[in-house]
């Protein structure tokens, strides 16, 4: 054994053990329960961040230890490959974003491998392989035939200057982020799967998801957005058309003042036939980018459509107003608005001086000042007819009732859930299999002629999509008639929502899913990645298994059985200021720091030895320069010390605060076991502990051993508080360390408690266990040996500390033996010194024994 440590020897050699021996390869074993632990995969950027190391060392210790427990552990690798930011990266660098995805996964691959994750490599997957998405584009034909398919009109992003679509982030301050022209809304078919129709579902299992952070639970609930409300038809004045709105506040119906309707409802748009200036403001709004969550805090902005509606209930006609804060693609596109009682149609009618009709009374029958603001909480009614005095579900459902028998209106649960738009009018993605005949019908490419495959040798112009540009490449045929391809692609999203299943079979040809397989593996254990993806990615997630499971290729209702949501990695960022008054960020890795005492930063300078402004710690980016190179850690310190610094600087829910000190930390820790090791080896134990054998401070030191072991595993097993564990193991190796090695008894301990602590060790730090674990002797790998158990009986006390209290302070602390009476406790507690001080001159009128902690006399 070499007397240092030397990661920079033992991790390759480790890492080329491993490959060689496919260590992690993962293979359907009845006789073993699996346990399927999944990171959520990256997108192939060029280069990891501190993220992907966080969330994959938490993945890889999860994975080792279940292995260890005599799990059959499957943990996969693969990559988010399609998606915009690599036609960007292929514009910039003047090649096609196949080269340049398929390069950087070569790349990133390498730096998976150098810190030392067991992934089974065998069943990678690459989204933008035609054999992947092959199955992607059959399911969606196969959804098209179960209705659970469409295509309708919707509104898009559109530069007329490049004739493009734009995604959401590429519209800067209102304009195209290529050629600054202003952006217009523009009305394009695109595609859209049913999710709408699983919103009762995806809600109500949420109660089924117990291992699922409450926080992500709560946001998915709130973006289904499960409301009860009544649908209401108003007639319009003078006219056979009507008009309909949703509400979920019935109660304050005799409050409507006027109706408020999209800039694209069909009522606006006839309207403006004859009325330039509502025209005009209709096409104002269109061209307005508005996301649901700006709503409330955009100027409120509207023009009246001289159109009247006729309140189903009074009678009176109510002005019918086009207004920017509705959304034609949310409920019906009209709102019937009570200013009185909501604060959002309060605002416009104060700005347009509209009625605001009182019709909900505070509960303790106080007056509202509505000069100042409108009353939206629930109340009784006033001014409502025959409603006057009921109380919220009272007026709920008598004025829903009424409305129902009037044949004017129905109870209805609505979702703030929208259909899933997957199109996409960009290029790097799967294409969309659906065919236009010449007839115009449309109709799903068949199996046959699957997959519809993306050409990848393509030139970028960075304006049209190369497929779009192409009328060759649209052209097929169909039953041997002339046909065109869809030039759409899509969403990413598709991509990463069943990525997880094909896992289980990632090269089986004959179907989507091998469903022997999927069965066998899924759901998922573990699933482990950021809470950004909360709303979006774990929705869609969620509804392709439940997709999957009616079509017949699984039988579990969710995908993941539990989810851990790592937090962010944060580091220091530092700038100056230039002469042109522009902030230049420095990386952490180039500045000099001048600290306090408590290690708080003092001062900061560059190379050039220019003074640093420290803007604190921050999310580690590149707009601030302030990431840290995964890579350059590792050459720097080894992998395991960057494993271990993860894993000890933060709960793993938590933002991890990046501090090179913490890592230097967390190597001299690791050279110290070495050291440890490396000392026992020059005179190991010839014979195994004999508990009976033990003097009372070897017996005090193997108990710590043991209990340690009880709260690792119960750290990393069940409440994965990794850095709990770590320090733990900490603790006892300071006691390790000072242990003496004087007999055969105190080496057989100091075995068994190194043994015990390599093992312990091994998920986080798997390359210095891997080794050490050799160095102690044992002929089978590491990675093979069981997870170690504590001994029940080593973690018996012989002897407790029990204080001794007089009338209420503590006087003395005896050690007793463990199972000695109460009346010989009393007797060793009398015979100290400092107690028998206290008591004389005094009778004891009571004694109060908490066993094995306490002993109390009370005496006057």
């Amino acid at each position: 054994m070499q007397e240092q440590y030397r990661p920079d020897l033992i991790e390759p050699e480790v890492q080329q053990y491993w490959a060689q021996n496919k260590t992690f390869k993962a293979i359907k074993d009845t006789n073993k329960p699996k346990y399927y632990c999944l990171s959520m995969f990256p997108y192939p950027s060029g280069r990891l961040h501190m993220g992907h190391v966080r969330n994959y060392t938490i993945g890889d210790v999860v994975s080792r230890y279940q292995r260890m427990n005599g799990k059959n552990v499957l943990q996969p690798m693969g990559w988010d490959a399609f998606g915009l930011p690599a036609e960007g990266a292929a514009i910039k660098n003047k090649t096609a974003p196949a080269k340049w995805t398929y390069e950087n996964i070569d790349y990133m691959k390498n730096q998976l491998k150098i810190l030392g994750f067991g992934f089974d490599w065998d069943r990678e997957v690459t989204t933008c392989k035609p054999e992947y998405y092959k199955w992607e584009q059959w399911f969606f034909t196969e959804l098209y035939k179960k209705g659970l398919v469409y295509k309708k009109t919707s509104t898009v992003n559109w530069c007329p200057n490049d004739e493009t679509v734009l995604a959401n982030e590429q519209v800067h301050e209102g304009c195209c982020w290529r050629c600054d022209t202003p952006v217009e809304q523009k009305e394009i078919p695109q595609w859209f799967i049913k999710i709408t129709d699983y919103a009762e579902q995806l809600l109500g299992d949420l109660d089924n998801l117990p291992l699922w952070p409450d926080q992500v639970k709560t946001m998915q609930r709130n973006w289904i957005g499960r409301s009860e409300g009544v649908e209401i038809t108003f007639k319009l004045d003078n006219s056979e058309d009507s008009l309909t709105v949703y509400t979920t506040r019935p109660d304050t119906f005799f409050g409507v003042s006027y109706v408020a309707v999209a800039a694209a409802h069909p009522l606006a748009e006839k309207a403006a036939e004859n009325n330039l200036e509502l025209a005009q403001f209709i096409q104002e709004c269109k061209n307005t980018k508005v996301a649901e969550a700006e709503l409330a805090t955009m100027e409120k902005k509207g023009m009246a459509t001289g159109v009247y509606a006729i309140h189903p209930l009074t009678g009176k006609k109510v002005p019918v107003w086009v207004a920017n804060f509705v959304l034609m693609h949310y409920g019906t596109g009209a709102v019937m608005a009570v200013p009185a009682h909501d604060e959002r149609d309060y605002e416009f009618a104060k700005k347009y001086d509209l009625p605001i009709n009182q019709v909900i009374q505070p509960l303790d029958g106080s007056e509202w000042d509505f000069s100042k603001a409108a009353f939206t909480e629930y109340g009784k009614l006033v001014n409502s007819a025959e409603f006057d005095g009921l109380d919220f579900d009272g007026a709920f459902n008598a004025i829903a009732d009424k409305l129902t028998q009037m044949g004017v209106g129905k109870k209805q649960t609505n979702y703030r859930l929208r259909d899933w738009g997957v199109s996409r009018q960009r290029y790097w993605g799967a294409p969309i299999p659906m065919l236009t005949l010449e007839n115009g019908d449309v109709v799903p490419a068949p199996l046959q002629d699957l997959p519809i495959v993306l050409p990848e040798d393509v030139v970028m112009d960075g304006v049209k999509s190369p497929i779009k540009a192409d009328p060759e490449w649209a052209k097929t045929t169909y039953n041997a008639q002339p046909a065109l391809k869809e030039t759409d692609t899509f969403d990413t999203f598709m991509e990463s929502s069943w990525y997880y299943a094909r896992y289980t079979s990632p090269t089986f040809a004959e179907a989507m899913l091998d469903k022997e397989e999927a069965n066998y593996w899924l759901p998922v254990d573990q699933y482990i990645g950021g809470i950004e993806h909360a709303t979006m990615h774990l929705l869609y997630f969620r509804f392709f298994h439940k997709l999957l499971r009616d079509a017949g290729f699984v039988t579990s209702d969710e995908p993941a059985d539990k989810l851990l949501c790592q937090g962010m990695v944060l580091a220091d960022a530092f700038y100056y200021t230039s002469p042109t008054n522009e902030r230049i960020w420095v990386s952490p890795t180039e500045v000099t720091l001048e600290r306090d005492e408590k290690g708080r930063i003092l001062k900061a300078f560059d190379k050039e030895g220019r003074e640093l402004v420290h803007s604190g710690m921050t999310k580690m980016s590149k707009s601030k320069n302030n990431g840290i190179d995964p890579q350059e850690m590792v050459e720097k310190y080894g992998a395991d010390t960057v494993r271990l610094f993860m894993m000890f600087a933060s709960p793993a829910e938590m933002t991890l605060e990046w501090q090179e000190s913490g890592v230097e930390g967390a190597k001299r820790f690791l050279g110290r076991l070495w050291n440890l090791v490396f000392e026992y080896n020059k005179n190991p134990a010839e014979t195994a502990v004999e508990p009976t054998a033990l003097s009372a401070n070897q017996k005090s030191l193997r108990r710590d051993v043991h209990k340690t072991i009880a709260k690792v595993s119960d750290d990393i097993g069940r409440r994965q508080t990794f850095n709990t564990a770590i320090a733990a193991i900490m603790e006892l190796m300071n006691k390790l360390t000072k242990a003496p090695l004087e007999n055969d008894q105190d080496r057989a301990i100091m075995a068994e408690a190194l043994s015990s602590v390599i093992r312990m060790l091994y998920p986080i730090t798997p390359h210095i266990c891997f080794q050490l674990w050799k160095e102690l002797g044992n002929k089978e790998a590491i990675d093979f040996a069981p997870w170690v158990e504590a001994d029940a009986a080593a973690m018996v006390d012989d002897e407790k500390l029990v204080v001794v209290q007089v009338n209420g302070k503590v006087r003395a602390k005896v050690t007793v033996p463990a199972d000695m009476s109460e009346e010989n406790i009393k007797q060793v507690a009398l015979s100290d010194s400092n107690v028998s001080k206290h008591l004389e001159g005094l009778n004891i009128v009571k004694t109060i024994y908490v066993p094995g902690k306490l002993f109390s006399f009370v005496a006057k």
